[in-house]
């Protein structure tokens, strides 16, 4: 139900008036994230500790409002968008590094830490916390944990949910709990821990975060293989695991997307490449550099045309690129339906081969990029949505591209979450008793359904 006057003046109450908008022009600000659409909610609640978000949990739960969480918004799903109204909970202004534990490689963080900011403050120390979403520079820790999110270092490093020892949070019962430890082992009781993390705001809301560092290693270095035809290029990736190697990131970019990073950055991508793949390893210099040279000669051997590595300014100017495709296929169409599947690494051929020939058939502008390293495609569609032709060709591709990967032995989703974009095929890979037991797993954290609705499960299910 709506807000009415009397939640809204119990919630000023909780939070300070200051710290509750209700005009119109701040709430149009919170009604959309990264996927696009517009939600309008009723308010928008600023917490600034844990007692906040508690006491506005239980007043949802009395007064039976919902209450979606929500970070800087770069969700790429809709996870963080009230499509019932309610309250935006945002938790940007609990932005403490609250202690970082350099002997024991422990971190302590609110959930509205920049991820950025975060990465830059324990490399000061020597650490190196390595999740690494191509949002870091305005996405927050927050919700990195709530998405899982990855980044091109999860090939050797893992997800953010590798780097998650424990969690502070409050139920949509209003409960506040404590997940996890503090060590580098512990198995007491059931992990919550996991359970919390990908969760997008359905299950609990997260005030404290403590996260496992590890020392920053001393070299990287950064190789470039051109490749002539894509298919070779991503063909490519198993011959270097087969080679012995594990890069830290292996991303992978195709032409239309070289083209548009080069226009942004103009880092000097080979914009008449079929693709490209961009290689990462670290280390002491001497491992960073016999590891460069050795997948140099694995990526050449593979077919590719070039392969040079580079590192310092050079090298940063390569990443800056890879980051900067997604803003800059907007040069290809005022939309875009963003996809993140994942197939088993040695499938990146033949989901790549489909997807061209998805955008033969229907005529659409399709892009694929991403982390070649653990297969997790960015699968891109670039069009006029208020084109009724084109966005129903639109949905067809992505319907056949799912039923691909998941022929393929692949997942819907590696990174993005759920959302409500991607709900409606969530029965595609999940089978009806485990919808029901992850429905029975919301019901016991939030047993009136105030937490983030409609988000994850499929409509009707």
């Amino acid at each position: 139900m709506p807000l009415d006057k009397s939640a809204l003046s119990r919630l000023a109450d909780v939070l300070g008036k200051d710290n509750l908008w209700t005009d119109e022009p701040r709430r149009q600000c919170y009604a959309y994230d990264a996927a696009g659409g517009r939600h309008l909610p009723d308010a928008v609640a600023l917490a600034i500790d844990e007692d906040q978000v508690a006491g506005v949990i239980r007043l949802a739960n009395e007064k039976d409002f919902p209450v979606v969480p929500r970070g800087a918004g770069t969700g790429m799903t809709g996870g963080a968008v009230a499509v019932s109204g309610g309250l935006v909970l945002c938790l940007s202004r609990m932005d403490r590094i609250l202690n970082i534990d350099a002997a024991n490689l422990v971190a302590d963080a609110e959930p509205g830490v920049v991820t950025g900011h975060f990465h830059r403050e324990v490399e000061k120390l020597g650490l190196f916390y390595p999740p690494d979403p191509s949002s870091s520079g305005y996405s927050t820790l927050g919700g990195n944990v709530a998405e899982c999110a990855g980044g091109p270092r999860a090939v050797k490093y893992g997800v953010t949910r590798d780097w998650v020892l424990g969690l502070r949070a409050v139920t949509g019962a209003g409960e506040v709990i404590r997940t996890g430890v503090r060590t580098a082992k512990g198995v007491v009781g059931y992990d919550l821990t996991r359970l919390l993390v990908g969760s997008e705001g359905t299950l609990a809301v997260v005030t404290g975060i403590t996260l496992r560092l590890t020392p920053l290693p001393s070299a990287v270095r950064t190789v470039t293989a051109v490749f002539d035809r894509m298919a070779t290029a991503t063909a490519a990736v198993a011959r270097v695991f087969a080679a012995g190697i594990v890069p830290r990131a292996m991303e992978f970019m195709d032409q239309a997307s070289l083209k548009c990073a080069e226009e942004a950055i103009h880092a000097g991508l080979p914009v008449d490449a079929g693709g490209v793949l961009l290689l990462e390893v670290d280390g002491t210099a001497t491992e960073a550099d016999r590891e460069a040279q050795r997948l140099a000669e694995v990526c050449r051997e593979a077919g590719a045309r070039q392969a040079t590595a580079s590192g310092g300014p050079e090298a940063k100017k390569l990443w800056e690129a890879r980051k900067a495709i997604s803003p800059a296929l907007f040069r290809y169409g005022p939309h875009k339906i963003n996809e993140d599947i994942v197939v088993p690494v040695t499938s990146i051929p033949e989901m790549v081969e489909t997807v061209e020939r998805l955008a033969e058939e229907t005529g659409l502008t399709m892009v694929c990029f991403g982390h070649a390293g653990d297969g997790n495609i960015h699968f891109n569609i670039m069009l006029d949505k208020n084109d009724p032709k084109a966005f129903a060709q639109a949905g067809e591709a992505i319907r056949k591209v799912f039923e691909k990967v998941l022929s393929l032995g692949g997942t819907l989703s590696g990174e993005h979450g759920v959302g409500i974009t991607k709900s409606p095929f969530v029965s595609m890979e999940i089978s009806g008793p485990e919808i029901r037991l992850m429905r029975a797993v919301k019901d016991v954290f939030d047993p009136r359904g105030i937490l983030n609705p409609g988000k994850i499960f499929p409509p009707g299910s």
